[in-house]
């Protein structure tokens, strides 16, 4: 799920599609009968500079990849459930957590491929460390943003989480006592022209650049080694039966390796993702746990 995914909890209602699933042919079959085998994956967002080049890698492997393009978040998830996909690409763990919570499935990682970090930004301030004791930090009041917000705030050591942390943390789990910082929390959108009123605040990507800043601007964000961060990196989704598929894992490993996939990825992100090979069991083990916690929170 790359940075235009503002909230991991979308509501799962239908929503129109750039390219409908009505007539499909079965997923991976081949009509053409050609020896390359046929896997169809969603995505949302088919023309980010990494797919041309990841469907050329796959065709060098004797993989033929059909992207089906999806234009709602919603979509991929249940086209996947159903059938009419092999895989999908374009969500990190939370968001499935959710999905498969609601539904009932039981969707399930197979490879990682970035994470997009959360920043920290200031105007007064070039480090974390010299943010003084008692200032105010600001970040989004949306829940889910919220909440990774307060984890990125946490491992910059700003504040502490009396749960330790959590996707459902919110202003009630700051620990005042043993923070460094007052945390308030505002509108997304209207935190950028807050910028100059506080310490720092926590900025959605999507209005970084409005806000008249870099990205390599920001004093701090996710750490990806952090076990906080790991149900917000981004996976390749398949059939719990299709987890151990070997052409799907060979799809995992050309996205994971390929240089022009991965430059792709890079710049198709503002040169924001951090690709990573986080080990498949671990995006396993996450995905448990966010899933627990989504059914306590439900």
């Amino acid at each position: 799920m790359s940075r235009r995914i503002v909230s991991a909890v979308a509501a799962l209602a239908a929503l129109p599609l750039v390219i409908g699933l009505a007539g499909c042919a079965t997923a991976s079959e081949n009509p053409g009968g050609g020896e390359n085998e046929v896997v169809k994956i969603g995505v949302v967002g088919k023309s980010d500079e990494q797919w041309p080049a990841f469907v050329d890698a796959a065709a060098e492997e004797g993989i033929t990849v059909e992207l089906v393009d999806f234009g709602s978040y919603e979509q991929p998830n249940p086209a996947l459930t159903e059938g009419e996909l092999d895989l999908n690409q374009f969500q990190h763990i939370v968001y499935l957590a959710q999905y498969n919570e609601a539904s009932g499935e039981d969707l399930t990682p197979i490879g990682s491929t970035a994470i997009y970090p959360l920043g920290l930004y200031s105007q007064k301030y070039d480090d974390v460390k010299d943010i003084p004791k008692g200032e105010t930090v600001a970040v989004p009041d949306d829940a889910s943003n919220q909440a990774r917000a307060l984890l990125v705030l946490q491992s910059a050591g700003l504040i502490e989480l009396k749960s330790g942390g959590t996707i459902f943390s919110d202003l009630a789990d700051v620990d005042e006592s043993a923070s460094k910082v007052k945390v308030q929390a505002l509108e997304a959108a209207l935190i950028p022209t807050s910028l100059p009123d506080v310490a720092a605040a926590i900025i959605n990507n999507d209005f970084v650049t409005q806000a008249g800043l870099s990205f390599e601007d920001a004093i701090a964000q996710d750490d990806p080694s952090d076990p906080n961060a790991l149900p917000y990196v981004n996976i390749f989704a398949a059939r719990a039966d299709d987890a151990e598929n070997e052409t799907y894992l060979k799809l995992v490993e050309i996205f994971q390796t390929d240089e022009d996939v991965q430059a792709g990825l890079l710049k198709s992100s503002g040169d924001t993702a951090v690709a990573l090979q986080t080990p498949v069991a671990d995006l396993v083990e996450s995905l448990k746990t966010v899933q627990k916690d989504v059914a306590a929170n439900g």
